[in-house]
């Protein structure tokens, strides 16, 4: 768990070990784990960079970079929309319909399931096709133009395919009937049958990189340095698209409801992003806050882990708000 405001550490700790069935490690404050669809969030934020660069546009049709689309019902989808969920993606597909077909290709070809802006869907197949465009338009595979930005900005630990070396390190994620115990191999199925490389889901790393991300996003916000271009940056914390649940930004979750899992205490303008396997953020930029949020819960079972997020969020608002009244 890390919590950072104003760009600094409050509180860093690690709890636990790798696994608990089995050979484990302890948990450190440098463990990388399987941070599930807060991939969607890290491969947004390149889209994002490459829309500053003029190598991908925010509101233009992307046939020019997916031919496949041309003459379908796919012609008019933009980057916007599929950021913003709501570009008519289907929400995802069972892996045992999939195990002898191309992911991508299926992600890419797939009938959608609404027009284009039309209705919000929180789509994997939607960011698996944004994985192919980011690599288009960067010209190279995705985990390459992936971990060499990262890297310009300072995330070093965060990458897709873990080394040998660095796999008993990892948290284990579930043991299922298909590949029985999962460690340091993405819990996602699809990503796995991609190869572990997706724009949904596939990259591991730690809470530092992950508070990372939050901060490049604060600091566009309160005019620190950032490596973003800061409007798109706000653009991308913004509405998009009202849903009850959660508003979408570009990329990002927008706080609905106090039953978010970012907890009651956190304010309204509060974006982020959960993880299947356990993990979140969740930031606040009226206090400058972020919370990071790293486990393996799918470990012990697919449940339900707002029980902890939302305690976590609220501890941390409460503990720093009143140091604020006591300063």
């Amino acid at each position: 768990m890390r919590i950072e405001q104003r760009g600094r550490v409050r509180y860093e700790r690690a709890f636990g070990r790798t696994r608990d069935d089995g050979p484990a490690l302890p948990a450190f404050v440098d463990t990388r784990f399987d941070l599930a669809s807060i991939t969607k969030v890290f491969v947004a934020t390149v889209a994002l960079a490459q829309v500053a660069r003029g190598t991908l546009a925010l509101d233009a049709p992307l046939t020019g970079l997916v031919p496949e689309w041309r003459g379908t019902d796919h012609a008019a989808i933009t980057l916007r929309r599929i950021l913003a969920h709501d570009a008519g993606f289907k929400s995802g597909a069972d892996y045992r319909t999939l195990l002898d077909k191309d992911v991508e290709a299926f992600a890419l070809a797939e009938t959608l399931a609404a027009a284009p802006g039309e209705l919000m869907i929180y789509s994997d197949l939607g960011f698996i096709a944004l994985g192919t465009i980011v690599a288009r338009a960067a010209g190279r595979s995705l985990a390459a133009a992936l971990e060499d930005q990262l890297r310009g900005w300072n995330a070093h630990s965060t990458a897709y395919l873990p080394r040998a070396a660095e796999r008993a390190t990892i948290p284990a994620t579930e043991t299922d009937a298909w590949r029985g115990s999962v460690q340091a191999d993405v819990h996602d199925e699809k990503a796995y049958l991609m190869g572990g490389v997706a724009g949904h889901a596939g990259l591991f790393g730690t809470a530092r990189d992950v508070a990372l991300l939050g901060e490049w996003y604060l600091a566009a916000l309160h005019d620190r340095p950032t490596p973003l271009d800061r409007d798109l940056a706000r653009e991308a914390v913004s509405e998009q698209v009202w849903d009850p649940v959660l508003r979408r930004g570009l990329g990002w979750a927008l706080k609905a409801n106090d039953d978010n899992s970012c907890g009651a205490l956190m304010s309204s303008e509060t974006f982020g992003h959960t993880g299947f396997t356990g993990t979140s953020i969740w930031i606040d930029p009226i206090r400058d806050l972020s919370v990071v949020l790293l486990t393996n819960n799918v470990h012990h079972g697919r449940t339900d882990l707002r029980d902890v997020r939302i305690p976590v969020a609220d501890a941390a608002v409460r503990a720093l708000d009143a140091e604020t009244v006591r300063a």
